[in-house]
Protein backbone atom coordinates (compact mmCIF):
# COMPACT_ATOMS: atom_id res chain seq x y z
CA UNK A 1 0.00 0.00 0.00
CA UNK A 2 0.93 3.59 -1.09
CA UNK A 3 0.56 6.75 0.71
CA UNK A 4 1.07 10.21 -0.84
CA UNK A 5 2.12 12.59 1.40
CA UNK A 6 3.95 15.96 1.32
CA UNK A 7 6.61 17.96 3.11
CA UNK A 8 7.80 21.56 3.18
CA UNK A 9 11.81 22.62 2.45
CA UNK A 10 11.73 25.92 2.98
CA UNK A 11 8.69 26.74 1.73
CA UNK A 12 9.07 24.16 -1.37
CA UNK A 13 6.35 21.58 -0.99
CA UNK A 14 8.00 18.12 -1.46
CA UNK A 15 6.25 15.10 -2.84
CA UNK A 16 6.22 11.62 -1.68
CA UNK A 17 5.56 8.23 -1.53
CA UNK A 18 5.57 6.09 1.60
CA UNK A 19 5.48 2.32 0.96
CA UNK A 20 3.60 0.98 3.70
CA UNK A 21 3.70 -2.79 5.42
CA UNK A 22 2.02 -5.40 3.94
CA UNK A 23 0.22 -5.84 7.42
CA UNK A 24 0.28 -2.10 8.37
CA UNK A 25 -1.37 -1.20 11.56
CA UNK A 26 -1.89 2.60 11.75
CA UNK A 27 -1.98 1.71 15.62
CA UNK A 28 1.41 0.20 15.10
CA UNK A 29 5.05 1.94 15.38
CA UNK A 30 7.41 0.95 12.52
CA UNK A 31 10.95 1.64 11.99
CA UNK A 32 11.29 3.87 8.30
CA UNK A 33 13.56 4.57 5.93
CA UNK A 34 14.62 7.65 3.95
CA UNK A 35 15.40 6.84 0.42
CA UNK A 36 17.50 9.45 -1.27
CA UNK A 37 17.60 8.84 -5.32
CA UNK A 38 19.81 9.57 -8.54
CA UNK A 39 19.95 12.64 -10.50
CA UNK A 40 16.71 12.84 -12.83
CA UNK A 41 15.17 10.42 -11.12
CA UNK A 42 11.80 10.63 -9.57
CA UNK A 43 10.10 8.60 -6.96
CA UNK A 44 8.27 6.46 -9.47
CA UNK A 45 11.54 4.75 -10.43
CA UNK A 46 14.62 3.29 -8.45
CA UNK A 47 13.36 5.09 -4.96
CA UNK A 48 9.57 2.59 -5.63
CA UNK A 49 11.85 -0.49 -6.53
CA UNK A 50 13.72 -0.42 -3.65
CA UNK A 51 10.67 1.08 -1.15
CA UNK A 52 8.34 -1.98 -2.01
CA UNK A 53 11.10 -4.66 -0.94
CA UNK A 54 11.70 -2.89 1.82
CA UNK A 55 8.10 -2.20 3.02
CA UNK A 56 7.19 -5.90 2.05
CA UNK A 57 10.43 -6.95 4.77
CA UNK A 58 7.91 -4.55 7.46
CA UNK A 59 9.18 -1.00 6.96
CA UNK A 60 7.91 2.43 6.51
CA UNK A 61 9.69 3.42 3.36
CA UNK A 62 9.52 7.00 2.08
CA UNK A 63 10.49 7.92 -1.28
CA UNK A 64 10.03 11.51 -3.00
CA UNK A 65 10.94 13.66 -6.37
CA UNK A 66 13.31 16.45 -5.02
CA UNK A 67 12.77 19.66 -5.12
CA UNK A 68 12.30 21.77 -8.00
CA UNK A 69 11.53 18.19 -10.17
CA UNK A 70 8.96 15.52 -10.60
CA UNK A 71 5.73 16.61 -8.91
CA UNK A 72 7.68 18.72 -6.71
CA UNK A 73 7.42 22.64 -6.08
CA UNK A 74 10.08 24.94 -7.04
CA UNK A 75 11.31 27.27 -9.35
CA UNK A 76 13.84 27.27 -11.52
CA UNK A 77 12.85 23.85 -12.93
CA UNK A 78 15.09 20.88 -13.01
CA UNK A 79 17.53 22.75 -10.68
CA UNK A 80 20.34 19.99 -8.74
CA UNK A 81 21.59 21.82 -6.43
CA UNK A 82 23.11 19.50 -3.88
CA UNK A 83 23.07 21.81 -0.68
CA UNK A 84 18.87 21.33 -1.33
CA UNK A 85 18.62 17.61 -2.40
CA UNK A 86 20.74 17.34 1.12
CA UNK A 87 18.00 19.52 2.94
CA UNK A 88 15.42 17.47 1.38
CA UNK A 89 16.44 14.35 2.95
CA UNK A 90 16.63 16.14 6.68
CA UNK A 91 13.03 17.30 5.69
CA UNK A 92 12.20 13.72 5.34
CA UNK A 93 12.91 12.39 8.66
CA UNK A 94 11.09 15.71 10.09
CA UNK A 95 8.06 14.46 8.07
CA UNK A 96 8.36 11.22 9.69
CA UNK A 97 8.89 12.56 12.94
CA UNK A 98 5.13 13.39 12.99
CA UNK A 99 3.47 9.97 12.29
CA UNK A 100 2.51 8.36 14.61
CA UNK A 101 2.83 5.11 12.96
CA UNK A 102 6.67 5.44 12.91
CA UNK A 103 8.97 4.82 15.76
CA UNK A 104 11.06 7.85 15.31
CA UNK A 105 14.27 6.14 17.48
CA UNK A 106 13.83 3.82 14.46
CA UNK A 107 14.99 5.61 11.45
CA UNK A 108 17.45 4.68 8.72
CA UNK A 109 18.61 5.89 5.42
CA UNK A 110 19.07 4.43 2.10
CA UNK A 111 21.36 6.51 -1.34
CA UNK A 112 20.98 4.97 -4.72
CA UNK A 113 24.02 6.56 -6.77
CA UNK A 114 24.14 10.31 -6.51
CA UNK A 115 21.45 10.05 -4.29
CA UNK A 116 24.47 7.78 -1.76
CA UNK A 117 26.56 10.97 -1.81
CA UNK A 118 23.94 13.23 -1.03
CA UNK A 119 22.55 10.59 2.05
CA UNK A 120 26.49 10.55 3.18
CA UNK A 121 26.25 14.21 3.16
CA UNK A 122 23.43 14.60 5.14
CA UNK A 123 23.81 11.69 7.76
CA UNK A 124 27.36 13.40 9.03
CA UNK A 125 24.73 15.72 10.53
CA UNK A 126 21.62 14.18 10.88
CA UNK A 127 21.82 11.29 14.47
CA UNK A 128 17.93 11.14 13.82
CA UNK A 129 19.54 8.48 11.17
CA UNK A 130 20.59 5.42 13.57
CA UNK A 131 21.74 3.32 10.16
CA UNK A 132 23.16 4.47 6.27
CA UNK A 133 22.78 2.45 3.31
CA UNK A 134 24.54 2.94 -0.16
CA UNK A 135 23.75 1.32 -3.46
CA UNK A 136 26.04 2.21 -5.97
CA UNK A 137 26.83 5.24 -4.21
CA UNK A 138 28.57 8.35 -6.14
CA UNK A 139 30.03 11.33 -5.32
CA UNK A 140 28.51 13.17 -7.73
CA UNK A 141 30.86 16.06 -7.52
CA UNK A 142 33.83 13.61 -7.98
CA UNK A 143 31.87 12.12 -10.71
CA UNK A 144 30.96 15.45 -12.95
CA UNK A 145 34.61 16.54 -12.64
CA UNK A 146 36.34 13.47 -13.89
CA UNK A 147 33.69 12.85 -16.58
CA UNK A 148 33.24 16.59 -18.17
CA UNK A 149 35.52 16.95 -20.78
CA UNK A 150 36.45 20.38 -19.30
CA UNK A 151 35.10 21.59 -15.68
CA UNK A 152 36.81 24.48 -15.44
CA UNK A 153 35.44 25.36 -19.32
CA UNK A 154 32.26 24.71 -17.95
CA UNK A 155 32.47 26.99 -14.50
CA UNK A 156 33.07 29.64 -17.28
CA UNK A 157 30.24 28.63 -19.31
CA UNK A 158 27.78 28.62 -16.23
CA UNK A 159 29.23 32.06 -15.56
CA UNK A 160 28.05 33.55 -18.67
CA UNK A 161 25.03 31.52 -18.56
CA UNK A 162 24.04 33.64 -15.30
CA UNK A 163 24.55 36.82 -16.74
CA UNK A 164 22.38 36.15 -19.88
CA UNK A 165 19.71 35.06 -17.72
CA UNK A 166 20.02 38.60 -15.40
CA UNK A 167 19.97 39.97 -18.74
CA UNK A 168 16.48 38.09 -19.92
CA UNK A 169 17.54 34.99 -21.57
CA UNK A 170 15.49 31.83 -21.58
CA UNK A 171 16.76 29.29 -19.13
CA UNK A 172 19.25 26.77 -20.40
CA UNK A 173 18.25 22.66 -19.85
CA UNK A 174 20.45 20.22 -21.25
CA UNK A 175 19.52 16.33 -21.62
CA UNK A 176 21.08 14.18 -18.53
CA UNK A 177 21.52 11.64 -21.22
CA UNK A 178 20.35 11.28 -24.75
CA UNK A 179 16.72 11.17 -24.96
CA UNK A 180 16.54 7.67 -26.86
CA UNK A 181 18.78 5.22 -27.91
CA UNK A 182 18.69 6.43 -31.28
CA UNK A 183 20.04 9.99 -30.60
CA UNK A 184 22.47 7.63 -28.66
CA UNK A 185 23.80 5.91 -31.87
CA UNK A 186 23.78 9.01 -33.53
CA UNK A 187 26.08 10.70 -31.34
CA UNK A 188 28.17 8.13 -31.91
CA UNK A 189 27.96 6.98 -28.10
CA UNK A 190 29.22 3.34 -27.31
CA UNK A 191 29.32 3.11 -23.67
CA UNK A 192 27.81 0.27 -22.33
CA UNK A 193 26.89 1.97 -19.10
CA UNK A 194 25.38 5.30 -20.80
CA UNK A 195 23.61 3.32 -23.27
CA UNK A 196 22.32 1.54 -20.31
CA UNK A 197 20.85 4.47 -18.89
CA UNK A 198 19.33 5.37 -21.61
CA UNK A 199 17.70 1.54 -21.76
CA UNK A 200 16.21 1.91 -18.30
CA UNK A 201 15.47 5.54 -18.21
CA UNK A 202 13.85 6.11 -21.79
CA UNK A 203 12.95 3.18 -23.28
CA UNK A 204 12.00 0.53 -20.53
CA UNK A 205 8.68 0.07 -18.85
CA UNK A 206 10.45 2.30 -16.16
CA UNK A 207 10.02 5.58 -18.09
CA UNK A 208 7.73 7.84 -16.09
CA UNK A 209 6.25 11.03 -17.74
CA UNK A 210 7.83 13.20 -14.63
CA UNK A 211 11.38 12.44 -15.65
CA UNK A 212 11.92 15.29 -17.40
CA UNK A 213 15.76 13.75 -18.37
CA UNK A 214 16.63 17.63 -18.44
CA UNK A 215 19.25 19.66 -16.55
CA UNK A 216 18.82 22.98 -15.74
CA UNK A 217 22.47 24.11 -16.67
CA UNK A 218 23.65 26.23 -13.75
CA UNK A 219 23.95 23.73 -12.08
CA UNK A 220 26.90 22.26 -12.99
CA UNK A 221 28.56 25.40 -10.93
CA UNK A 222 27.20 23.70 -7.56
CA UNK A 223 27.51 20.51 -8.62
CA UNK A 224 31.37 20.80 -9.30
CA UNK A 225 31.62 22.64 -6.31
CA UNK A 226 30.41 19.45 -4.05
CA UNK A 227 32.22 16.45 -2.15
CA UNK A 228 29.89 14.40 -0.73
CA UNK A 229 32.59 12.36 1.14
CA UNK A 230 34.17 15.43 3.05
CA UNK A 231 34.36 15.44 7.15
CA UNK A 232 34.44 11.62 6.97
CA UNK A 233 35.03 11.35 10.73
CA UNK A 234 31.21 12.16 11.58
CA UNK A 235 30.04 9.50 9.51
CA UNK A 236 29.95 7.43 12.52
CA UNK A 237 26.29 5.59 12.29
CA UNK A 238 26.38 1.82 11.00
CA UNK A 239 27.00 2.16 7.32
CA UNK A 240 26.09 -0.94 4.71
CA UNK A 241 28.09 0.06 1.12
CA UNK A 242 26.90 -2.22 -1.47
CA UNK A 243 28.60 -2.01 -4.95
CA UNK A 244 27.78 -3.89 -8.55
CA UNK A 245 30.80 -6.23 -8.86
CA UNK A 246 31.24 -5.29 -12.49
CA UNK A 247 33.32 -2.15 -12.28
CA UNK A 248 32.36 0.95 -15.07
CA UNK A 249 32.71 4.61 -15.81
CA UNK A 250 30.59 5.55 -13.62
CA UNK A 251 33.00 4.84 -11.17
CA UNK A 252 30.42 3.59 -8.35
CA UNK A 253 32.80 0.66 -7.37
CA UNK A 254 35.65 2.72 -6.57
CA UNK A 255 33.22 5.14 -4.71
CA UNK A 256 31.79 2.60 -2.53
CA UNK A 257 35.41 1.28 -1.55
CA UNK A 258 36.38 4.79 -0.61
CA UNK A 259 33.48 5.49 1.49
CA UNK A 260 33.65 2.44 3.18
CA UNK A 261 37.84 3.19 3.72
CA UNK A 262 36.64 6.89 5.09
CA UNK A 263 34.29 5.67 7.62
CA UNK A 264 35.04 5.59 10.98
CA UNK A 265 32.25 3.84 12.06
CA UNK A 266 32.94 0.28 14.05
CA UNK A 267 29.97 -1.43 12.62
CA UNK A 268 30.03 -1.19 8.51
CA UNK A 269 29.77 -3.28 5.90
CA UNK A 270 30.90 -4.18 2.30
CA UNK A 271 28.71 -6.09 -0.08
CA UNK A 272 29.91 -6.68 -3.68
CA UNK A 273 26.43 -7.84 -5.94
CA UNK A 274 28.64 -10.18 -8.43
CA UNK A 275 28.25 -9.88 -12.11
CA UNK A 276 26.26 -6.15 -11.73
CA UNK A 277 27.11 -3.29 -13.12
CA UNK A 278 25.58 0.10 -11.93
CA UNK A 279 22.12 0.25 -13.88
CA UNK A 280 21.60 -3.58 -12.77
CA UNK A 281 21.41 -2.37 -9.80
CA UNK A 282 18.51 -0.01 -10.04
CA UNK A 283 16.27 -2.48 -11.26
CA UNK A 284 17.01 -6.35 -12.10
CA UNK A 285 15.76 -8.64 -9.58
CA UNK A 286 18.85 -11.05 -9.71
CA UNK A 287 20.84 -7.91 -8.36
CA UNK A 288 17.96 -5.86 -6.35
CA UNK A 289 16.96 -8.85 -4.32
CA UNK A 290 20.53 -9.69 -2.96
CA UNK A 291 21.06 -6.19 -2.44
CA UNK A 292 17.59 -5.13 -0.24
CA UNK A 293 17.68 -8.82 1.53
CA UNK A 294 20.95 -7.73 2.84
CA UNK A 295 19.32 -4.07 3.46
CA UNK A 296 16.41 -5.50 5.63
CA UNK A 297 18.85 -7.68 7.30
CA UNK A 298 21.18 -4.68 8.00
CA UNK A 299 18.31 -2.05 8.92
CA UNK A 300 16.67 -4.82 10.82
CA UNK A 301 19.90 -4.78 13.16
CA UNK A 302 20.80 -1.38 13.28
CA UNK A 303 16.88 -0.08 13.91
CA UNK A 304 16.89 -3.11 16.18
CA UNK A 305 14.04 -1.38 19.82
Amino acid sequence: MIKRVSFSNRGIEVVGNIHLPTDFDEGGAYPAVVLATPGSSVKEQIGAIYAERLSAKGFIALTFDPSYQGESGGEPRDLEDPAVRVEDIHCAVDHLATLSYVNDARIGLLGICAGGGYAIKAALTERRFKAVGTVVANDIGEAMRRLLPDARQTLLDVAAERTAQARGAAARRDPWIPDSLVEAEAAGITDPELLEAVTFYRESEYRHPNSTNRLLFVSYGALLGFDAFSLPELLTQPLQVIVGGRRGPTGQYEAGRRLFDLSPSRAKHFLEVEGAGHYDMYYKPEYVGPATARLAEFFSEHLAP
